[in-house]
């Protein structure tokens, strides 16, 4: 996923992160300035979903509006052998120090 929080904002004329910030802050949603830029940018590492629900209900948008799916970068499943996976004893395979 990647966030869209920029032009959502825009879309209700918030230009600036800082003061995006502080309206959520309005809301009970402290975050950090270290952590605002992340937010801001797309690249978010992550975000909890009680967070999502202020930055929603602030900036008047869908959570649809708010996260741009990725599937591209989604993992394969390993492949299926039709056989379980093995399964190690206590102690097997890892390496004595």
């Amino acid at each position: 996923m990647k966030g869209n929080l920029r032009p959502a904002a825009a879309n209700r004329a918030i230009w600036k992160s800082g003061e995006l910030r502080r309206m959520l802050a309005d809301h009970g949603l402290r975050i950090s300035a270290g952590k605002m830029p992340s937010l801001w940018s797309g690249e978010p590492a992550g975000i909890k979903l009680a967070d999502l629900d202020i930055i929603c209900a602030v900036l008047d948008r869908g959570i649809q509006e708010l996260l741009i799916p990725e599937p591209h970068k989604a993992r394969a499943p390993p492949e299926r052998t039709g056989r379980p996976a093995p399964i190690s004893k206590p102690g097997e395979g890892s390496s004595p120090e």
